[in-house]
């Protein structure tokens, strides 16, 4: 049996127990994928054949990856003007965490698909934001600006 692409930990769902639900992802029609951010990959001390080989699944939520825990974040903020006491994610899951000697970072599905938390345009990522944050998260982040940065497209 393969190791595991991801060795995760879910401090999140272990720790903060109320403030999410369990969630699996819309799946997606014959996905693909696009392209692998193998500079991110390495300091994530991923194998990158691996997520080439099962990245299309992964990443597009139709699978879920060995030890992840998928759940959609709740949580509350101002929005339009006023307090809202339950926000959440609409379309992201948290997959669970991985840690690296940078420390802990989460690994997150943007694009999932609807959950409870969301309201009208929540859904499925198109192609042209996906790769415009890919893009401009590698820039921001070759310029030294902290940023998230996407592991595929």
């Amino acid at each position: 049996m393969p190791a595991p692409i991801f060795a995760f930990d879910n401090s999140y769902a272990r720790d903060l127990p109320g403030l999410y639900v369990d969630w699996q992802a819309a799946q997606a029609p014959a996905p693909l994928l696009l392209r692998l951010n193998h500079g991110l990959a390495a300091e994530l001390g991923l194998d990158p054949a691996a997520l080439e080989a099962q990245g299309a699944e992964i990443f597009s939520g139709n699978a879920v990856p060995e030890g992840a825990q998928p759940l959609a974040q709740a949580y509350a903020g101002h929005q339009f003007g006023g307090f809202s006491p339950q926000l959440g994610d609409g379309r992201a899951l948290l997959l669970g965490e991985v840690t690296t000697p940078g420390g802990r970072r989460d690994i997150q599905l943007k694009g999932s698909g609807r959950t409870p938390f969301s309201r009208g345009g929540d859904g499925k990522a198109a192609l042209g934001p996906v790769l415009r944050e890919y893009l401009i998260g590698e820039a921001m982040h070759a310029l030294g600006i902290p940023t998230s940065r996407a592991l595929a497209a």
